[in-house]
């Protein structure tokens, strides 16, 4: 017997992979809508009732309600390493298996960070967007050579050592903070640990590669951004959560903070969210504060503004897809590979 299995937030670079690997023991049906308690709803009785298999990506909400809906749900696969935005307790109350991938996209992430980090300190952001409106004669674009900066890697993971290699290479001087200092990244790539205060303050770029945990909620917020380098520069790839973006904000327009490039953010960019609907069950008002801000940091000539996309190489991709029926089959033949939970 096949086992029924709901894939939701299917998009377009992952049907090549369905299309080129078969899966023969599956029944597998694909959504490409987030899954939460609104959407749930347009899933059939008999998908909620077969489904043993649930795999969602970062942009679903699964609550105790999506989770009670489903009557013999054995495992739920995150297509990512993040898996907050799933009801951990209701999973262990029904024995409900999580899964993640760990590591994926270090590479995709690296390099997307590097690109940043040029992008923002020698101007070509600004500089194709300044021949675009064709006031570029208008406009100084110098920068600095990367080799004469210090960067501050803020996490040192999979992601945040193959940045520290790829800012090596670069010529970067490179001060870290983690809670757990690697030695292969001190004799490798000259990298030294630090405390987190020391980094701000001696940093010229800061890239932010921790996972949000929860207790790390506003990791920079005003103690932090005070403590940073006339004419810095901010990255943030990881989570939007970290930073406390009116502080952010504030040293941009100061121009203590001379550029920031951010792949994330804590709240979603909507132009419905700036509207005081009559209904506010939709959107509270920290998140309508927080989309105002996010409005005015994408206005911002110094700000640049990426739709979450710093993993999103089809190479990592596809070693998504690849270690999450690795880590379903692993689980159906008793193994606990890739299980959080």
């Amino acid at each position: 017997m096949s086992i029924k299995m709901l894939v939701f937030e299917y998009r377009d670079t992952e049907h090549d992979f369905f299309g080129q690997n078969k899966f023969n023991n599956y029944d597998i049906k694909f959504f490409d809508f987030v899954l939460d308690e609104e959407t749930i709803e347009e899933v059939s009785e008999d998908d909620l009732n077969r489904a043993s298999v649930v795999s969602v990506f970062i942009n679903s909400v699964l609550s105790k309600e999506v989770i009670d809906r489903f009557k013999n749900l054995r495992v739920i696969a995150m297509r990512s390493t993040g898996y907050d935005n799933v009801d951990k307790k209701a999973c262990l109350q029904r024995n409900i298996a999580l899964l993640n991938v760990q590591n994926y996209g270090e590479t995709a992430v690296a390099e997307f960070t590097m690109g940043l980090i040029t992008g923002v300190v020698r101007n070509i952001f600004k500089s194709v967007i300044s021949v675009k409106e064709d006031i570029f004669k208008e406009v100084s674009f110098v920068g600095r050579d990367l080799e004469k900066l210090t960067l501050g890697v803020v996490g040192t993971g999979a992601i945040g050592a193959a940045v520290c290699r790829l800012a090596h290479a670069f010529g970067m001087k490179i001060l870290a903070y983690d809670l757990v200092e690697k030695t292969e990244l001190e004799e490798k790539y000259n990298v030294n640990f630090t405390t987190l205060d020391f980094l701000i303050r001696n940093s010229d770029v800061i890239t932010l590669h921790v996972p949000y945990t929860g207790d790390n909620y506003h990791m920079f917020s005003k103690h932090e951004f005070d403590l940073m380098k006339q004419n810095s520069y901010f990255i943030n790839v990881a989570r939007g959560e970290l930073v406390d973006t009116k502080y952010l904000k504030e040293n941009l327009e100061n121009g203590k903070i001379l550029a920031a490039a951010l792949d994330v953010v804590a709240c979603k960019y909507n132009s419905d969210c700036e509207k005081l609907s009559d209904n506010m069950e939709k959107s509270s008002l920290e998140c309508l504060t927080n989309s105002k801000i996010i409005r005015d940091l994408i206005c911002m000539p110094n700000v640049f503004v990426t739709p979450h996309i710093a993993y999103e190489s089809q190479d990592a991709i596809d070693y998504i897809l690849a270690k999450t029926f690795d880590g379903i089959q692993d689980f159906i033949n008793g193994g606990s590979k890739n299980r959080v939970f």
